[in-house]
């Protein structure tokens, strides 16, 4: 066998080989900082006080650095918060824009959403209630995670190096959607084997960067549901966490990294134990680990990124009658945000009647696809998206702002938690978003994927 089809059978059969010829077009570099609070900040999320009690395992922040034969760049950081308000994340992009000549287009700034990670800036400020001590330990912690988040880039832009890329994809089937199946009745459904209702994506697509070497340097895999196995006070990963942590063990010296694809509406059901929690984050790193040990699909030197803002419009801004009604609501975090709002309105502030939602595309190879989204996006998304570009896209929600939740027309048609009248919840001036928001998220992806295409 000559050395050329030995490469070539090796490539096929999923295992590290040394990077030659086109595939060295590529290079990509990993960096990682670890973000476990060494003060009080509390827990973020489940809208009450949350201050901490140890940890199960500390929680990360991860960046890939990729750069391809051109020259272009992208950045995709991954990370284990519950959600970073815009505030912060445009800061970090405009340092990353001026330190390391990074466009919009060439980041995309993820997070988990575990609910057992710490709490940012003005995330969900309205869920906790206003302690002075409290407000302080979070802004110290806010501008020191960007601080480090801005190193940590610089980090893996450094260590850009010749690499292979390549894909697969896996499932895991855990993720339960939770608007149409009660949480009480989902142990007793699956112990009779009743299937449950509602669409799902139990898909887990897997990216592995292989280093010069032949080692596997990186491991990048999705899956949609929310990571709120856990709901007590110690600093977790949630599923995620235990996830990366079984593939890193599986792999030494590899960095495993998650993004949350479009679990809007999925629950891990049933829940509320940390065994429950470390059996999906091995379920999650077991179907990882089968994609593995198949065939990958080689991805090829070339990138293209693109990125657009679009206006999401409100249904109705609120005035200041509905704001005081609010403020007598029997609901602590309506009180505290009509509280908050009034004070705006009597300071002279004026509300937008629409909020600026962001759109990523990427483009690795001809035929790796990432479309990347702000936010709670519900699944029928990520359907809707890998229907109409293909079943190897990848669609992920949670990108740069933690806004609000994002329904299909379905979802808010239905109405409930995620389609409902609830962006209270995340301080927007309004209770719901006008019912063209899938149109509009719609046509802003179809515009920047045909921006990257080949």
């Amino acid at each position: 066998m000559t050395r050329a089809r030995l490469l070539v059978c090796l490539a096929l059969a999923g295992l590290a080989a040394p990077v030659r010829g086109q595939e060295a077009a590529w290079k990509a570099g990993v960096a990682r900082a670890v973000i476990t609070p060494n003060t009080d900040v509390w827990l973020a999320g489940y809208g009450t006080k949350r201050p901490p009690d140890g940890k199960l395992h500390d929680l990360w922040m991860k960046a890939l650095a990729l750069e391809d034969h051109t020259g272009d760049r992208a950045v995709l950081i991954t990370s284990d918060f519950q959600g970073v308000p815009k505030e912060m994340s445009d800061r970090v992009f405009e340092q990353l824009r001026v330190k390391y000549k990074l466009e919009r287009r060439q980041v995309m700034f993820t997070f988990s959403h575990n609910h057992c990670g710490p709490r940012l800036g003005s995330d969900l400020v309205d869920y906790y209630p206003v302690e002075a001590e409290q407000e302080k330990l979070v802004a110290e912690y806010t501008t020191l995670m960007e601080a480090r988040l801005v190193a940590m880039v610089g980090e893996a832009l450094g260590r850009l190096a010749p690499a292979a890329l390549a894909t697969g994809r896996g499932t895991a089937t855990f993720a339960v959607n939770r608007r149409n199946n009660r949480e009480a009745d989902v142990p007793a459904l699956l112990a009779k084997g009743e299937p449950l209702k509602g669409p799902v994506d139990h898909a887990v697509p897997v990216l592995t960067v292989t280093g010069a070497d032949g080692k596997l340097a990186a491991v990048l895999f999705g899956y949609a549901c929310h990571p709120t196995t856990l709901s007590f006070n110690k600093w977790c990963g949630d599923y995620p966490g235990f996830a990366q942590l079984a593939v890193e063990k599986a792999h030494p010296g590899a960095t495993a990294m998650f993004v949350n694809t479009c679990g809007g509406d999925q629950n891990p059901l049933p829940r509320r134990s940390v065994e429950l929690c470390e059996k999906y984050g091995h379920m999650l790193a077991a179907a990882v680990e089968d994609v593995l040990k198949t065939p990958l699909k080689p991805v090829a030197p070339g990138l293209k990124t693109a990125f657009e803002y679009v206006d999401l419009p409100y249904e109705r801004v609120v005035t200041r009658e509905d704001l005081k009604a609010a403020a007598a609501d029997a609901n602590p975090i309506k009180r505290r945000w009509a509280e908050r709002l009034l004070k705006q309105l009597d300071a002279g502030a004026t509300f937008p009647a629409a909020y600026p939602y962001p759109v990523h595309a990427w483009r690795l190879g001809r035929d790796t696809l990432m479309i990347g989204t702000g936010a709670e996006t519900v699944v029928d998304y990520a359907l809707q998206f890998k229907a109409a570009y293909g079943s190897d896209t990848w669609v992920c929600g949670y990108a740069d702002d933690m806004l609000a939740y994002i329904p299909s027309r379905r979802v808010w048609d239905e109405g409930g938690y995620e389609g409902g009248p609830n962006l209270f919840e995340y301080g927007r001036p309004a209770f719901r978003w006008a019912g063209d928001v899938e149109a509009r998220v719609t046509r802003t992806v179809a515009r920047v994927v045909r921006a990257v295409e080949p």
